[in-house]
């Protein structure tokens, strides 16, 4: 089944405020299903490279690059700001940040404690930060924190689904598709 682009994709932001302690549990176990999710690919295939796209590890890499924008998004809205930070369309940072040369443990442990700030940020938020909102660049719609970490939250399972894509693609290109870790 072929994945909608990440830029092709439409947010209505209108989320419950009452589903953010469901949202915090989603956004911290991204790392672990992450992990969990590597643990089964042999090593090899962490790095390479699938029709030109992004490397598994390469999208690791990115979910990394992304944490200061999501935190400075929600800075963005404490302080009151009219419009979020814009994110840099391009990548660059994931592109020039060279993650095939960086340990596969140094950038998920780089993820999970760039995460883990985020979330206890976005937990000390009291009702009346939680009811502002400013306006998404792109979309030109408002974000209140529920709304912009759904977003995330989204952001996050779309590169965890490609990352399950490319694995299998590797696997269908070998005949020795996972490791033999459990």
């Amino acid at each position: 089944m072929e994945q909608l682009k990440w830029f092709a994709r439409d947010f209505t932001h209108s989320a419950d405020p009452r589903l953010l302690p469901s949202l915090l549990e989603r956004l911290l176990g991204t790392p672990a299903r992450l992990e969990e999710k590597l643990a089964a690919i042999a090593p090899p295939w962490l790095t390479a490279r699938v029709a030109g796209t992004w490397t598994i590890q390469e999208n690791v890499g990115h979910l990394a690059d992304l944490e200061p924008l999501w935190l400075g998004r929600l800075e963005d809205i404490v302080a009151g700001e009219a419009e979020l930070r814009p994110a840099d369309l391009n990548n660059q940072a994931t592109t020039q940040a060279n993650h095939n040369a960086t340990s596969l443990p140094e950038l998920l442990q780089r993820f999970r404690q760039q995460r883990t700030h985020t979330v206890r940020r976005l937990s000390e938020l009291d009702a009346e930060v939680l009811d502002r909102s400013a306006l998404h660049p792109r979309m030109r719609t408002p974000m209140r924190p529920v709304d912009l970490f759904l977003f995330v939250a989204e952001h996050d399972d779309h590169h965890l689904a490609r990352i399950s894509e490319l694995a299998r693609q590797l696997a269908l290109a070998s005949p020795t598709p996972f490791s033999s870790q459990p």
